[in-house]
């Protein structure tokens, strides 16, 4: 710490008490009271140094007090000050620090201190100090500023606060490692002005380590707040980025409210945001209400710029301070302008209020969830809509402009699973809250559903049009299988519901196996085309090369999807033959005669078109008819074949027969 000594003689005083006297031998003929303390002094040190000293020791005179006592009441740093003064008259060593530089100097400036009492007086020393080196220091000017809090309208009068920040301000806006004053600030090796580390006096050669530029952030939170928004202020004013000054603001609140100072999980809880426990003076509720407001004042609205939990964590503070109207409104329009970057977790605040209707507010979330679409809806290229132009059929428009919106969705809805099982939630917020969210946001509707099933089971006593009304919310169509498959099983779903979902249920199933027949087809087609020489072996050097390469992959991808969609469609026809034969075993069992046979027949082939269009497989009929037909054409070629054999021994028999008639006619 940069320090300068004055004056040359011993220490000469000594306190007894609250009592300071002077042992240079002779008896003192003053008393100077300040404050609590007195001062047994004399007169002539005094006067020869201070004109004020010198007008209050002649008014005395004036009274014919023989010891003359004298009071000051509003001297700047109060008896300690005036103790290191009165050394400074008797030419007692002391030292200059930026401790004790700026009440020594605000004291000199009261008591007139000047060169006309004698050259070197107090005030061009203090000033020589101040300028020549606490200023040049960014940890002496720090506390220097510090000291600035107890005497701010002398300070501020002699433009020393205003030195002390522009010289700060000066600082943290240049690079720290081009000079590396946050080295040797923070009690690091000294540096040569080349850069090197120095080490007793001596260049090393080696290079200091790389600081970042949250290297000031800790000895600006010393400060008292009116001086740190001053320090803020004028930081901002000469250009230092956005996210630094935020970054400071967010340190500051964390080192002071202690409802942020609890260790949360994820980015936040590591790197420049986080803060040291146990910092920091203790605050009054009020102090840490008019704290809360003030920063949110200063903090800048603009995406981004502060993390998500910050917010969240003032705006729950804000509420059990009790903190106005326009900061919590603040609060939550911040926390809608990025929504998208919050966690579920950030959503579940206790409800404060004092009717205590729900668990949980859920009336801001709602207004958060406003801002965030009307913040959407005003911004440029935002994702008020699923695209932003159509164009020869295709939708243009870029994911990533859909991807807020989807995870606001699915946020949403996870919150609304969350506070489902609040008995005290009524049908009206649980409805408005989810039906705020677009459509199109949700990609799936398997969250919405949960959250339905959830609140249902907790209201049972709901009636069925309210029932109805709320899962209207859902679209059948945008469930999975296996939320299809629980829905079609769930009891507590209104039963129109439940046929919605049977039904797109089905769907889905016939699209699925009509699309794999398609597909099936498909590959027959391109197939047989590359297997005709259109693109296998017509790539060629150069840039063809590539592109044969592409399509000799393509082939054999076809041909590994045409291999798995044949090997389906011969485990369907064997099912269906396996099926034929159980129907024709049982209408067997059923035959009395021939005409109720054919009756028999004719049922159990309406039956099984029945249970096979019950059972959604449209196409199984034909396939049945096609393996019906195959094994139709096997059974005719048989009995084709048994008549020409038979023809064949008529014939062989007449020949024999002719043979032997011709022989007995010779003879």
């Amino acid at each position: 710490m940069a320090c300068m000594k004055l004056g040359s003689k011993s220490d000469a005083f000594q306190r007894q008490g609250q009592a300071w006297f002077c042992t240079t031998g002779l008896p003192s003929d003053i008393v100077v009271e300040v404050g609590e303390m007195s001062f047994h002094l004399h007169k002539f040190p005094l006067l020869s140094r201070s004109g004020v000293m010198e007008r209050m020791i002649a008014e005395a005179a004036k009274d014919g007090d023989d010891k003359c006592l004298i009071e000051i009441s509003d001297l700047p740093g109060g008896d300690k000050t005036f103790e290191l003064v009165a050394k400074f008259c008797y030419s007692v060593k002391l030292e200059l620090t930026a401790s004790n530089v700026v009440y020594l100097r605000c004291a000199a400036e009261h008591l007139e201190m000047t060169e006309e009492y004698g050259e070197g007086n107090l005030i061009s020393q203090t000033e020589t100090f101040f300028n020549q080196v606490v200023l040049k220091s960014w940890k002496d000017s720090i506390k220097a500023l510090h000291s600035c809090d107890e005497v701010l309208e002398y300070a501020d009068e002699l433009n020393i606060t205003k030195k002390c920040i522009e010289s700060l301000a000066m600082r943290a806006s240049t690079d720290p490692n081009l000079f590396g004053w946050p080295v040797v600030e923070h009690g690091g090796p000294m540096q040569s002005p080349g850069g090197s580390v120095l080490w007793n006096g001596i260049s090393t050669g080696a290079r200091p380590k790389h600081t970042s530029s949250d290297w000031w952030y800790e000895d600006a939170s010393m400060l008292s707040f009116p001086l740190f928004k001053r320090l803020i202020t004028v930081m901002d004013s000469r250009g230092i980025r956005e996210d630094i000054i935020a970054g400071s603001l967010t340190y500051y609140t964390r080192k002071y409210l202690p409802g942020l100072k609890r260790r949360r999980g994820g980015a936040e809880s590591s790197g420049r945001f986080s803060t040291p426990l146990g910092s920091g003076t203790v605050l009054s509720e009020e102090e840490q209400k008019n704290l809360l407001e003030e920063i949110q004042e200063l903090l800048r609205m603009q995406k981004g710029l502060v993390p998500t939990k910050f917010f969240v964590d003032m705006l729950r503070i804000a509420k059990i301070l009790k903190a106005s109207p326009d900061c919590i409104a603040n609060l939550e329009k911040r926390i809608g302008m990025q929504l998208d970057q919050a966690a579920l977790e950030d959503l579940v605040m206790p409800s404060f209020s004092h009717t205590m209707e729900t668990l949980y507010d859920v009336d801001s979330v709602q207004r958060i969830l406003d801002h965030f679409l009307a913040t959407d809806q005003i911004m440029p290229g935002g994702v008020g809509s699923p695209c932003s132009s159509v164009d020869d059929g295709n939708l243009i428009g870029s994911p990533q402009s859909i991807t807020p919106m989807t995870a606001v969705a699915k946020l949403i809805d996870g919150y609304l699973a969350e506070v489902a099982p609040d008995v005290n939630l009524k049908l009206p917020k649980f409805q408005a809250l989810a039906a705020a969210v677009p459509e199109y946001a949700r990609l799936l509707d398997d969250g919405l559903y949960r959250a339905i099933d959830i609140y249902l089971k907790h209201h049972p006593w709901l009636a069925e049009t309210e029932r109805e009304n709320l899962c209207r919310l859902l679209d059948c169509q945008k469930l999975s299988l296996e939320a299809c498959t629980h829905a079609a099983q769930n009891e507590r779903l209104p039963l129109r519901i439940i046929v919605q979902v049977l039904f797109f249920e089905q769907l889905q199933l016939r699209t699925s196996v009509a699309g794999c027949f398609l597909v099936s087809d498909n590959l027959d087609g391109g197939s047989r085309q590359l297997r005709s020489g259109g693109f296998v072996g017509g790539s060629t050097e150069g840039g063809g090369g590539g592109g044969g390469g592409g399509w000799a992959t393509a082939v054999r991808e076809n041909q590994v999807l045409k291999v798995g969609m044949d090997s389906m469609r011969m485990r369907v026809c064997e099912l269906e033959k396996e099926c034929s034969n159980m129907r024709q075993e049982i209408e067997k069992l059923g035959k009395t005669t021939k005409g109720g046979g054919s009756a028999s027949n004719g049922g159990g082939s309406k039956t099984w078109e029945n249970v096979s269009k019950k059972l959604g497989f449209g196409f199984k009929l034909k396939s049945h008819q096609m393996c019906s037909a195959q094994e139709g054409s096997v059974t005719k070629s048989n009995n084709e074949n048994v008549k020409i054999e038979k023809l064949k021994d008529v014939k062989e028999r007449r020949g024999k027969h002719k043979k032997a008639s011709s022989i007995s006619s010779e003879r």
